[in-house]
Order: structure tokens, then C-alpha cells, then sequence
């Protein structure tokens, strides 16, 4: 399994000092989360965003019927938050949960701040990351209004090619917004064009 280092990941990503960002990292707090585990429920208040640099967390919120829907996976270099609960102090609408015994970070808008008057590139950065999960966003909720489940499931390995072997399949369905018997014949026909097609 993979490890990620919030200072390497930044340094990477953008030209600044490694020592500017240890000193501000040095101030975070940092959690080994057990398998099953949350960082966050729902009615709770999120004041944290969760930066995993082992394991895998999943972001899920539970309807009125009892029924889990997953929002999105958070493996090794992912961050994860409930933006609404943190930015508008709003009651969490949303679980944040440790699929594996995840290494997780917590960054706190004072850290964001901070780096952020430290560095004009991590400003860029960050904007950068911010579009970037909005153009997911769009694209996922576009995706789950008008394609195929099997458009879906091609999706979901191309974001996630590290997570499908990580979580079971009923995860997999939720996400994608279908019943796990669906993603079980989606699955077995997309078999059948790949064994037909290489025949």
C-alpha cells in the first residue's frame, strides 16, 4: 500500500521550501484511524479537512429510508471533507469513515490560511484543486442523470483505479447509484465484450 506525505505531496506540486511547510505541518494534527471508525458522523460540526496519507476513508450520507449513499472515496494523497459543515458551520450532513486503518491528517483553516500567506503558489494550488473537485462534481452528478451503468462503472475505475479492489462490490453499487445485481450484470457483460472481442 501506498504511503503519502502531505509535505512531499505540496512540495511537489509546487515550488516552495519543504522546511516552510514542515513548520506548518508540525502544528496539525495526525491520526491513525481504525478499520470502521469515523472523523466525522452526522449532526456533528466537520471543522477539519482530512488529508489521508494511508488507507482508504469513504464519504457517505444515509436517507430517510435507511439507505447508504457514497459521495465519494478518499485513498493515499485524497482529501475529504463535509465543505458545508466546515465553511458555512453548518451540522454535518454526512459521514466520513475509515474503510481501511487509514494514517489521516487534520487541516484546519488556520493551516490553509497560513500556507497560504506563506506561499502565492499554494494559493494557485489550491484554487486549482478547488475547480477541479467542482468539475468532478458536475461531471459525477451529469453521469447519474443521464448514462448508462456501465458508463458509470468505466467512470468509477478511471477515478478510482486503486480503490476497486479495496472496497466490495455493494460500495461500488452505492456510489454509482445502482443495485449491486446490476453491477453484477454490467460486470458479466462487459466480460463477455472483452472475451468476444479478443477472441
Amino acid at each position: 500500500m501506498n504511503s503519502f506525505n502531505l509535505v512531499s505531496y505540496l512540495s511537489s506540486n509546487i515550488d516552495i521550501d519543504e522546511n516552510q511547510i514542515k513548520v506548518l505541518v508540525e502544528n496539525c494534527k495526525s491520526k491513525t484511524v481504525v478499520k470502521g471508525n469515523y472523523l466525522l458522523q452526522e449532526g456533528e460540526k466537520c471543522k477539519h479537512t482530512f488529508f489521508v496519507e494511508q488507507g482508504l476513508l469513504r464519504q457517505y450520507s444515509i436517507d430517510s429510508k435507511g439507505k447508504e449513499h457514497i459521495l465519494q472515496f478518499a485513498s493515499e494523497g485524497w482529501f475529504v471533507s463535509d465543505r458545508e459543515s466546515v465553511y458555512f458551520n453548518q451540522a454535518a450532513n454526512y459521514y466520513i469513515q475509515a474503510l481501511e486503518t487509514s494514517k489521516v491528517l487534520f487541516l484546519d483553516e488556520q493551516f490553509i490560511l497560513e500556507l497560504s500567506k506563506t506561499s502565492s503558489k499554494f494559493v494557485e494550488f489550491n484554487n486549482r484543486l478547488l475547480h477541479n473537485h467542482i468539475r468532478n462534481l458536475q461531471k459525477r452528478i451529469n453521469l447519474l442523470l443521464s448514462a448508462t451503468a456501465e458508463e458509470r462503472y468505466l467512470d468509477f475505475i478511471s477515478v478510482y483505479p486503486d480503490v476497486l479492489m479495496r472496497v466490495p462490490q455493494s460500495m461500488v453499487a452505492s456510489y454509482l447509484g445502482i443495485a449491486p445485481e446490476s453491477l453484477s450484470r454490467v460486470r458479466k457483460d462487459m466480460a463477455k465484450k472483452h472475451f468476444t472481442s479478443s477472441s
